[in-house]
């Protein structure tokens, strides 16, 4: 498994856009799990004053795309297959939480799950399932 640290300074080196506008930060790393945090931003609302669905789904991505690292070691080229997003109420305008958990942990494919919620907030504002496609060994 890929500690902390080691998962923040791939970060830093394969997607450099990610450390530069502190877009999200790996907060903590378990087995089989991680969590983010997405600072918020004016930008992330949409009409109607809620924190736009795309905002969402790529903490999700991120998430899911971390722990999968987490769990296999520094493959930069897993890619996601798939993507649910069930949006459960309307978040809050502050930094969103994800607390992913990986599901199946298999050779070419990992499934997890993440919940997202409002910082402070103890209600989900979104659940998310997701699949990613792990490259063989020999393309590692």
């Amino acid at each position: 498994m890929m500690s902390l640290a080691d998962i923040r300074a791939f970060l830093d080196r394969e997607f450099p856009q990610i450390a530069a506008d502190r877009r999200y930060t790996v907060e903590e790393v378990q087995p089989h799990g991680v969590r983010l945090r997405a600072p918020y931003h004016e930008s992330q609302i949409r009409p109607g004053g809620t924190i736009s669905g795309p905002t969402m789904m790529a903490l999700a991505d991120v998430s899911l795309y971390v722990a999968v690292l987490a769990a296999i070691g520094p493959v930069a080229l897993a890619v996601t297959t798939n993507l649910n997003i069930n949006f459960l109420r309307r978040p809050a305008p502050r930094d969103l939480i994800s607390q992913c958990r990986l599901l199946k942990l298999g050779n070419r494919l990992a499934v997890g799950e993440v919940t997202i919620f409002s910082e402070g907030e103890e209600e989900p504002v979104a659940h998310v399932t997701g699949t990613y496609s792990i490259p063989p060994q020999s393309n590692i």
